[in-house]
């Protein structure tokens, strides 16, 4: 077995189906082929005009666990992209083994710089290549390897990142009480995390309402909560940001 991360970036265009939504696509048809992949995070980057992006600038990764070759792996995201990207899109694909990896440094600063400056695909091919990633771009400009190859880096930092898509656990627009130890039977989270830093216990209770959200913190996948007087509530869009 072996442990990959693998990013995709600037796949969509206004109306057509999302970066996250082809993402979770191939996971499924990685984990058709045999093995485990984690949920998939959305990693923001700078947003700035000479960077071309569809809405938010944001690359999207997860994690694969299985007996799948590069070249197999690469075989079938690049199939999907090919099938499933919007004409008008730059697609980057970045694939990462874990095993042996000693570049972690140098490209979690490629994430983070990402997030602050424009980076240009020069920089991205030259990195990639010092640190043995597999980097290609999949039509238009290629522009998404910059974004495909910081979504690594930022993935990789443990404290990047929300999950894509929203919590359901039958929660409405009033708060109501859930256990710990039931959202996480319920769901594929590791923990319940405050926005203090502390992992609440199984048998506390948090108050959720609204759109749940989920990041990446850590290096586990964890509901953000904060306190609202003496009860832990779901954390609010501003909070979320910070991921």
């Amino acid at each position: 077995m072996k442990d990959w991360l693998i990013c995709i970036d600037d796949t969509d265009d206004i109306g057509t189906k999302g970066t996250g939504e082809i993402a979770s696509e191939i996971a499924e048809l990685l984990t058709q082929q045999g093995g485990q992949t984690s949920l998939v995070t959305r990693h923001q980057l700078y947003v700035h005009p000479d960077i071309p992006y569809t809405s938010h600038n944001s690359a999207m990764c997860f994690g694969y666990r299985g007996e799948l070759t590069l070249e197999t792996i690469r075989e079938l995201a690049i199939a999907h992209l090919l099938r499933e990207s919007a004409s008008a899109a730059d697609p980057g694909l970045a694939l990462l083994s874990l095993a042996g990896f000693s570049g972690q440094e140098a490209l979690m600063a490629f994430g983070r710089e990402a997030k602050q400056e424009v980076k240009t695909k020069e920089q991205a091919y030259g990195l990639a290549k010092r640190l043995g990633i597999s980097l290609s771009e999949h039509g238009g400009t290629g522009q998404g390897v910059i974004g495909a190859l910081a979504g690594l880096g930022l993935r990789l930092t443990g404290n990047d990142g929300r999950v894509k898509g929203q919590l359901q656990f039958g929660q409405t627009d009033e708060a109501a009480p859930f256990g710990v130890a039931d959202i996480l039977k319920r769901s594929e989270l590791d923990g319940v995390l405050t926005t203090d830093g502390e992992w609440l216990q199984e048998t506390d209770t948090v108050w959720l309402s609204g759109k749940v959200k989920a990041v990446w913190a850590e290096h586990k996948f964890a509901l953000l909560v904060s306190k609202r007087g003496a009860e832990w509530h779901n954390a609010g869009k501003q909070q979320l940001k910070e991921f």
